[in-house]
């Protein structure tokens, strides 16, 4: 067997851009919760790494472009690129969004050799700012080790080629399956390459580490792997639905994909299985018949399955020239014994799936029976300030949108607060404890103008009985908004920087100017 791995470093960062058409200004990264997630080359060269705050991020690099994280847009950009590569291999899986393998032994002796298909499988992901890194190897787990640095591994030379790879490459790539904290406590250990932990008897390894050592191990050894999209024997649970009227828009196929996944999901739960590879056919007005084989590390949940779906269609009908859908069909390939569900927020026995999905379960009961509203989750959206930019919505509900159907979140505000943003958010303006009273050197209090200005120098500040020197202030920046209904505000906001009077760290908040006093509406840390 050989297969061949096809790496698009960074993905998420490309799909942004793939999506903006190259507009986007490096560096660039993609941010979520707060933190930096992905990092494009040039912004990583610039200090900006995966795990830092936003704020620290753009701290180290100000020029640095955050785009929110985005996974419905990496997984739709990706089916559509990942279309070309039908034209060169027959056997194409998809890992994830930004990772396929191909079976290289077919597609060789097609085309005439290993060389030649790999170029033939880069050119068919060619796009402008697109990167892309392929390698060939005898195992699935090796060949994405070695697509990381363009390598072509000859045949029966595996275990060679990883003797030389450092021990955290396990780490660089999801699809592998290491256990982070085994391969941390591997090195913590003395071993720092793949070809001392190939040394190790298997024994020794299971007996340490179990099956997550002997995971690790394995792809050390150059272990046999499974095939590329083998046609495993399965049960037959799949689903299918003919739509009274042809999917031709992007709402319909994301309404089919959530109904069909629903269907599979009972299936499966009937049969006691998950399912850990999935094959999405679809057929086409003109006869046409279309598939696409999508595998996962872990098992996919409903969610899961009905984005995927959903990101296929998306491709499938964007792509130009595919017509409309008349029929779809969920195929599981390769299924497995669910794993025993563990504590509903703990780390028990069971996968984090397992537990997301058990809370998702116990938070629509609760709503069942006690209403839509009694579950609410944080959502980014479209604000000047820090607390309108967070909206309450029910437990499952699609995020807000604006009247014209953007994402309020991703507008244009002028006058907003300029990143970093604040990480604490008080009880609000209108909370006692958010009073603070600021002076200048002549114990005058500071307030704001008509003219929008100081009307005095800030030298100290009183916030809860503690005292603070002012070191450092932006602003203020006014805000006048609901002029036009009937509850005006005009308000102003002061960024600010203290420390205490017996020293100490220093201390940052955005306080808000209103009804002529100073309240603290957030807290930087």
């Amino acid at each position: 067997m050989r297969v061949a791995a096809v790496w698009f470093p960074d993905w998420p960062v490309q799909a942004a851009r793939l999506e903006a058409d190259d507009q986007l200004e490096e560096p660039l990264a993609i941010g979520a919760q707060h933190r930096i997630k992905v990092v494009s080359h040039r912004a990583r060269a610039l200090g900006v790494h995966r795990g830092m705050k936003v704020r620290h991020a753009q701290s180290v690099c100000p020029e640095l472009t955050v785009v929110d994280d985005n996974p419905d847009r990496d997984g739709r950009m990706f089916t559509a690129l990942a279309a070309g590569f039908d034209d060169v291999a027959a056997s194409v899986e998809v890992l994830r969004p930004g990772l396929v393998i191909v079976d290289a032994a077919a597609a060789g002796s097609f085309h005439g050799s290993e060389e030649k298909a790999t170029e033939m499988l880069i050119d068919a992901a060619a796009r402008r700012g697109i990167d892309a890194f392929a390698g060939v190897a005898d195992e699935i787990a090796t060949a994405l080790i070695a697509a990381r640095s363009s390598a072509i591994v000859p045949a029966g030379t595996s275990a060679d080629f990883l003797a030389r790879q450092p021990l955290n490459v396990l780490l660089a790539e999801t699809s592998l399956g290491a256990d982070t904290e085994t391969v941390k406590a591997l090195g913590q250990l003395g071993v720092a390459t793949l070809g001392e932990l190939a040394q190790l008897p298997s024994t020794a390894v299971s007996t340490r580490f179990g099956n997550a050592g002997m995971a690790c191990h394995r792809i050390a050894r150059a272990a046999p792997d499974r095939r590329v999209a083998p046609e495993l024997p399965a049960a037959d649970l799949s689903v299918a639905v003919t739509p009274e009227d042809p999917i031709d828009r992007v709402d319909s196929a994301a309404f089919a994909a959530r109904a069909l996944a629903a269907s599979l999901h009972e299936r499966l739960a009937e049969a006691g299985q998950n399912c850990l590879r999935l094959k999405v056919k679809a057929e086409l007005s003109d006869g046409t018949v279309v598939e696409r084989t999508w595998r996962t590390r872990e098992a996919l949940t409903e969610e899961a399955t009905a984005d995927r779906v959903r990101w296929q269609l998306d491709g499938w009908l964007t792509s130009g020239g595919a017509g409309t859908i008349t029929s779809l069909i969920l195929e599981p390939l390769e299924l497995a014994q669910p794993d025993p569900v563990g504590q509903l927020w703990g780390t028990g026995g069971g996968s984090n799936n397992s537990n997301n999905g058990e809370a998702r379960r116990v938070a629509e009961r609760v709503q069942s029976a006690l209403g839509i509203d009694a579950v609410l989750q944080p959502r980014f959206v479209g604000g000047r300030g820090v607390a309108e930019r967070i909206a309450l919505i029910p437990f499952g509900e699609r995020d807000p949108e604006s009247a014209d159907g953007k994402d309020p979140a991703g507008a244009s505000w002028p006058g907003a607060i300029p990143p970093p943003l604040p990480a604490r958010i008080g009880g609000g303006v209108d909370h006692p404890a958010s009073r603070i009273v600021m002076i200048d050197d002549a114990a005058r209090p500071v307030g704001v103008t008509a003219e929008a200005l100081l009307s005095t120098t800030p030298y100290a500040l009183s916030w809860g009985g503690n005292h603070y020197l002012v070191t450092g202030w932006a602003g203020p920046w006014p805000v006048d908004e609901g002029w036009w209904g009937e509850n005006p505000q005009k308000v102003a906001r002061l960024q600010v920087v203290g420390t205490r009077e017996e020293g100490g760290s220093p201390l940052a908040w955005l306080l808000l100017w209103t009804k002529q006093t100073w309240r603290v509406e957030a807290m930087y840390s």
